[in-house]
Order: structure tokens, then sequence, then C-alpha cells
């Protein structure tokens, strides 16, 4: 037999196809998946990484991009949906944190309301838990708001359902136990939500020490996940994101506040819902014409008819939008009247209500809120342009291997972000599909 020959089953073909597929096998393993979602965590809360090692270590470690956009309204509900399902406002239908609709009269308000439990308000996209059981993966949730809903008739393998404004032991308690599921198996995902930085913007404004304050709290429970990941061997079988829902503005709640009730009688108001950036307002059909022509006028706040509603906002198609909706300019503050708010003295002596805001415009920088990765999947050490919120959606299909819903996320602004085996998009599946085929044959030669 010619020495070039290899006989049936050589390790000379065999060896050089198993390593081939080894390296394939390295590139396509679905490895678990840790996410974050920090409330009204800016996108500059984090520039001075030199005070904050443990989100220094991670960004080492991973990729963080410039800002990302959130969709509109920049509220907490609208974009915790649009994170989890890819899709605008105007798709998923959680168009605001509080919401009415006119038919059946229920409300969805922040917080415990039990009405908004309801699936009127969920069921209008399938976010990515929802997908992942329905496929039988396991999905952990801490805190996230919505855990505890029964989605499209499904609910997580496990919620801790949400409460407000989570201690820091909770958050390093959930960290704790998200890490024991992924690590035992148990989970496929684990997802945790941490409110305090939100709290703090609100209360005493994004520049305050008491935001600076927290942030430093959550880098320690940042240095607890570096170490706990490193500690149980979890660096190259780990997946962790880390994002926000949107930023924070100050607010100068004494001087820019838009008082309702000094310009339009609220008696022709049928519905007002929320306050602050974003107004939604039902006039009574005969009070239309005059509510909107008034309001018009008013300064530091523009009224759009629904048909009006910008299309860059992707909102006027939302199923619970009302007839009109006032949005105020960054800084100022809609309220039907400023008398029956609580007030109370902040350190420097002054009154106040909140010292920080959001939910105005989504292109105003102050809005824009975090994206940072890490793990096996992702470029190390990279700095990226700015993504939207509609975009980690499909960061999160890819990397636990599922197959995206109808979403408006664009890839493109994303795979740079993966490792080059993870970031080809859709030639990695068929070259994952040729290295199997590859492998049969050799069985066979």
């Amino acid at each position: 037999m010619s020495p070039r020959a290899a006989p049936r089953g050589s390790p000379r073909l065999f060896t050089p196809l198993l390593l081939l597929f080894a390296v394939g096998q390295q590139c396509f393993a679905v490895r678990p998946l840790l996410v974050f979602l920090i409330d009204g965590f800016r996108y500059d809360y984090m520039d001075d990484l030199q005070a904050l090692p443990g989100f220094r270590e991670l960004v080492g470690s991973g990729v963080k991009v410039d800002y990302m956009t959130p969709d509109f309204p920049s509220l907490s509900y609208p974009n915790y949906y649009t994170l989890m399902t890819g899709r605008h406002c105007d798709a998923h239908q959680m168009t605001g944190n509080y919401m009415w609709d006119k038919s059946s009269k229920k409300e969805f308000l922040i917080g415990s309301n039990p009405d908004s439990r309801l699936p009127l308000w969920w069921n209008g996209s399938e976010p990515l838990w929802v997908t992942m059981e329905k496929l039988g993966k396991k999905v952990f949730m801490y805190y996230w708001p919505g855990c505890e809903v029964e989605i499209l008739g499904v609910h997580p393998t496990f919620c801790e359902e949400y409460v407000y404004n989570p201690s820091e032991k909770n958050l390093t308690d959930s960290i704790l136990n998200a890490l024991k599921v992924l690590r035992s198996g148990q989970a496929d995902m684990a997802a945790v939500y941490y409110e305090k930085i939100d709290v703090e913007g609100h209360h005493f404004g994004p520049e305050s020490h008491q935001v600076r304050t927290a942030v430093q709290q959550l880098d320690l429970a940042m240095q607890t996940l570096n170490s706990k990941v490193k500690e149980w061997n979890m660096a190259n079988q780990l997946n962790i994101m880390l994002f926000s829902d949107h930023g924070m503005t100050k607010i100068q709640w004494m001087e820019k506040v838009i008082e309702l009730d000094k310009y339009i009688n609220m008696s022709d108001i049928l519905k007002m819902m929320d306050r602050g950036s974003v107004v939604s307002l039902w006039p009574r059909d005969n009070k239309y014409s005059k509510v909107y022509g008034t309001l018009s006028q008013v300064p530091n706040m523009r009224v759009y008819e629904r048909q009006n509603i910008p299309e860059r906002f992707h909102y006027k198609g939302g199923k619970f939008v009302s007839p009109l909706t006032l949005v105020a300019e960054p800084g100022w503050f809609i309220i039907q009247n400023k008398t029956s708010l609580p007030y109370w003295k902040n350190e420097s002596g002054s009154s106040a209500w909140q010292n920080g805001w959001h939910g105005y415009d989504n292109e105003f920088l102050d809005m824009k809120g975090f994206f940072l990765a890490t793990g096996p999947d992702f470029k190390h050490n990279v700095r990226a342009a700015p993504i939207r919120s509609v975009d980690i959606y499909n960061l999160m299909c890819w990397t636990l291997e599922v197959e995206p819903l109808s979403n408006n996320g664009t890839w493109s602004r994303v795979e740079y972000l993966l490792n080059s085996c993870n970031g080809q998009s859709q030639a990695t599946v068929l070259w994952k599909q040729c290295l199997g085929l590859l492998v049969l044959l050799a069985l066979h030669i």
C-alpha cells in the first residue's frame, strides 16, 4: 500500500476532522446567560472606571458600547419589554408606566396594582423568557418586573417577585443564587433586576453624591460577581450582559413645572395618565378641539395628536396610546397641579419632590443607557459604537441559540461585539452544519 494512501478509518484523516469539529464545538457551544437590568443607570455613570474596579474588570474582559438609545418614551416598563422582545413600543404595546384601556376601563399602574397583571397589557409580544420556556429551557428571574405575570399562558421556571427598591443584600443574594443555578444546569438563563440607581437619581438628581454612592455599592456587587465567576471556574462557560432601561436628567422642580389646570378646565378631560415628561390625555369628545388648541400654545412642551406623533418614536400605533400625548422639553415637568404633591427637605435644606426624571425624547443624551457584556462569546476589552435597546434581544438569542422572533433590532449594530466564531450571522449556522457532515463523511471513508 502506498504510504500516501490512508486506510479506512485512518487517524491521518479522522484526527484532523475531529480537531476541526472540536473547534466548531467551542465556537458553537451553547452557554448559559446571566442578565442584569440596572434601572436608571445613565450611560456616563461608569465613566470613572478607576473608581469602579468591579465594572473595570467587566469592561476589560468584554465589550462596552458608548451608549444605548432607549425606546420612546424613555420610561421603565416600555423599555423592559423592548429589551426582552426586540420590538418597539407600538409593536409590543407596553407604551407607558401608566396606561388606560378605554374599552375595559382597566388601568396599568407601575407598582403592585392587581389589574397590571392582566394579560391585556402583556400579551402584545412574547418576551424572551417565555420563548425559552416554550422551548423547554429554564429561566430564573430575580425581582424582574413582569416575571410574576402569566404571559401567553407561560411563567418562568422561577420568579422572585418584584419589590420596590431591592436592597444590596437582595442583589448579592440574587447574584449568588443565579450563578448557582446556572452552574448546576438548573437554569439556561438567569435575569436580575436592580432599582436603587433609579430611585436615588429621582430623589437626588443624576449628579448627586447619593447616585455616586449607589453606583459604588453596585460596583461592590460586581466585584462579588467577578470573584465568584473565577472561584467557580465559570469564566469560559458563562456569558454576562448588563444594561439599563434609560438614563436620567436633572429637573428644577420649583421652577420648571407646567401645571395643566392653569390652562385648561380639567373637567374637560375624561382621563389623564402619568405626570412628568410624558402625559396621556383623553379629552371629552366635545372638548377635544378646545383642549388641543389651548395646550398647543403652552411653552416648554409639545402636544401631539395621535396621528401626528413622529414616526421616529415608533409609538403612535400602540393600542393604549391616547388621543393627545404631551411631551415636555428636557428638564420640565407636566402635572395637573403641583400643590397636591408631597415635599421633603433635601440635605441642602431646600424643598423638592423630585430632582431627577426621565421619559423625555429618547434622542436627548441624558436619556441614554448603557450596555456591556463579557464571556466567551464576546470580544475582550472593546469599546464599540452606540446601539439601541431593540438590538439587545438578538444578542441574547444568539448566545442562547434561540431563534429570534420577528423584531425591530438591527443585527449589523451588534454582530461586531461577538467573537469571530460567533459573529458571522447566518453563515456560522451553515458552517456548523458542514462540520457535522464532515465528521459523518470521515466515519464512512
